[in-house]
């Protein structure tokens, strides 16, 4: 039976509708709730906690050998660009030993669905990523599992707990790019893994920073000192790389440059960083490197640039006395030794200036940050731009998701609990009156002088819109330069428990009329990032790609929507059923590779 949708045009203005949400904290057993509550009620909220652990069940098996998709609403278009879309996420959290572990900890889990355009059909691929970890902990006689790595995020009920050092689970499980001929998938805080773009094998860990490492800046000061005693315990007690990689890389198709950046593996541990910028060629040659020191004590997760300025919106965190103790005994995750810094109510915003012309042209010192005027933790940058007037004043946008200080928990996130082993889909909800602290997309308007001199920072709402949401992409021809467009996830607020995550919407933004078009899946459906694909030369003249998943009756679809169409009763171009064998869990992040 075809599942239903929702197609709505949402005026920029619209909020949730109020709704009687019980305030439910999960505790061992759910059937306490029948006592509690009305059955309907009950039975209800049963079922969307359920849901929300059905997004993120294991998939063990792999597909290692194509299966064409059955279509089972509308058909691949004869103009669909020939290539394809891969996909990574978590796909394992639980061993055969009694240890779940952190959706960010899960195994790196690698879909490629591969869209033949004279052909009109879709193929289908996934394969877990062999990183060291992988390869330790699934015993390849057996089929079963045990986890031996803790991971910077998660607990073990089974194996070593206090003392463990292998903390730095490099699981490839957050980005994935294709570029140079390589196939890359990324991690939050280590190297790259090279997977064969066809077959999806692991050819092996990428060191994309081979050769361009750097040594540590020494300023004389007693954090230098600090982190030269730091540095061979990180790096030869948990094994971490001498340079932290970031997972999320960007892309100036204009320039046909990838950009990356690193920071120093003690930076997490100081309350100073060293960021690293590197331009690579479409051969992974090294164009440009800039490096930067700067004295605050930042997490950084995604970042932005500009023609002329890499753009940093720190995320300020400090020590936790209390919970890095916990860690060391295995009481606590690894990541409890870090919580977030709300001391100050502003938010620094670093303009670094990305080639030596722009430092010259600039007086301005790019060591003192822009401070916002509101206090907001950045999940995910959609875009950024710049434009230059004629007296030389620069105006920069930025286009992103952030939350609140107060909401953002590295423990809880996705509602991880490690003692019940199961997800608390609160979490990523929100009480009544508390829907602000929750992912929203915002626009960061700044202004400076010809001399660099800030004028203007501004604050406020993307299109006004007011519905949490997270995951903002445009059309990639546009990165770093000025668009009119920007697509996410956000949700239609039907669902009367737990409203606002997961996602069920993709919402498409009109940043010059403020329009805001949406498209929803149907009940007990949720999606996840939506991946722009493009086909003319208008900026919205293309395809989004995104995951359907619905969990009610566990199944998986891939969804062309017409980008232009958001919003009326024809957008949907094709919905293709990935078998119900290989249906898989929540995904992080994707990449569209054309052939060419």
């Amino acid at each position: 039976m075809a599942a239903a949708y929702h197609f709505k045009a949402i005026p920029a203005s619209s909020t949730f509708p109020t709704s009687a949400k019980a305030k439910i904290r999960w505790g061992a057993s759910v059937s306490a709730l029948h006592t509690q509550f009305p059955s309907s009620i009950a039975d209800e909220t049963v079922t969307a906690f359920q849901d929300y652990q059905l997004l993120f069940t294991s998939q063990r098996s792999e597909c290692v050998k194509p299966v064409v998709l059955r279509i089972v609403d509308g058909s691949i278009p004869a103009d669909f660009p020939t290539g394809t879309y891969y996909l990574v996420g978590p796909g394992l959290f639980s061993d055969d030993h009694g240890s779940t572990v952190h959706p960010l900890d899960g195994h790196g889990y690698l879909r490629a669905f591969t869209i033949d355009g004279d052909k009109r059909e879709v193929s289908f691929l996934a394969r877990y990523v062999e990183t060291e970890a992988q390869l330790e902990e699934l015993d390849r006689k057996t089929g079963s599992w045990r986890f031996t790595h803790r991971g910077p995020f998660s607990v073990l009920r089974g194996g070593k707990k206090i003392l463990n050092s292998k903390v730095m689970k490099n699981v490839a499980n957050t980005t994935v790019l294709k570029w140079g001929g390589r196939l890359l998938c990324f991690w939050e805080g280590g190297f790259p893994h090279e997977i064969e773009p066809k077959t999806l094998d692991t050819i092996g860990m990428f060191n994309v920073m081979d050769g361009n490492d750097s040594l540590t800046w020494i300023n004389g000061d007693v954090w230098d000192v600090a982190g030269l005693l730091l540095k061979p315990i990180l790096c030869g007690v948990f094994k971490m790389p001498p340079k932290r990689l970031l997972s999320h890389y960007k892309i100036d198709a204009q320039r046909k440059r990838l950009l990356i950046l690193s920071c120093n593996a003690e930076d997490m541990l100081l309350p100073r960083n060293n960021f690293t910028f590197c331009e690579f060629d479409l051969n992974f040659n090294l164009l440009q490197k800039q490096e930067f020191n700067i004295p605050d004590h930042l997490m950084i997760h995604d970042w932005a640039f500009t023609d002329t300025h890499y753009i940093l919106f720190g995320n300020r965190v400090k020590i936790d006395v209390t919970g890095s103790l916990r860690a060391l005994l295995g009481l606590s995750p690894m990541i409890s030794a870090l919580s977030v810094n709300p001391s100050k109510n502003t938010t620094p915003i670093y303009l670094l200036p990305r080639s030596l012309d722009s430092i010259k042209r600039k007086a301005r010192n790019w060591k003192v940050p822009i401070e916002a005027p509101s206090q907001m933790w950045l999940l995910h940058v959609g875009n950024a731009f710049e434009q230059e007037d004629q007296n030389g004043a620069l105006e920069i946008q930025l286009q992103a998701a952030t939350c609140s200080y107060q909401w953002f928990n590295f423990i809880k996130l996705f509602g991880y609990n490690w003692q019940s082993g199961k997800l608390d889909p609160s979490f990523m909800n929100a009480r009544d009156g508390e829907v602000e602290l929750l992912p929203h997309l915002i626009q960061v308007s700044i202004k400076l002088d010809s001399n660099g001199i800030q004028q203007k920072c501004l604050v406020e709402p993307l299109n006004h819109w007011s519905r949490p949401s997270d995951f903002p992409v445009v059309n990639p021809a546009f990165t770093g330069h000025g668009n009119n467009y920007i697509y996410a996830a956000t949700s239609s607020g039907s669902r009367r428990l737990f409203p606002y995550f997961p996602f069920d919407t993709v919402a498409k933004l009109n940043l010059s009329t403020k329009a805001v078009s949406t498209w929803s899946v149907g009940s007990r459906r949720f999606i996840g990032e939506p991946v722009f694909v493009s086909k003319g030369i208008e900026e919205d003249d293309g395809y989004l790609l995104v995951v359907e998943y619905a969990v009610s009756i566990q199944r998986c679809y891939l969804v062309v929507l017409n980008a232009k169409r958001i919003g009326e009763v024809d957008a949907v171009v094709a919905r293709l059923e990935v078998p119900k064998h290989l249906n898989f869990p929540f995904a992080f992040h994707g990449f569209w590779a054309t052939e060419r």
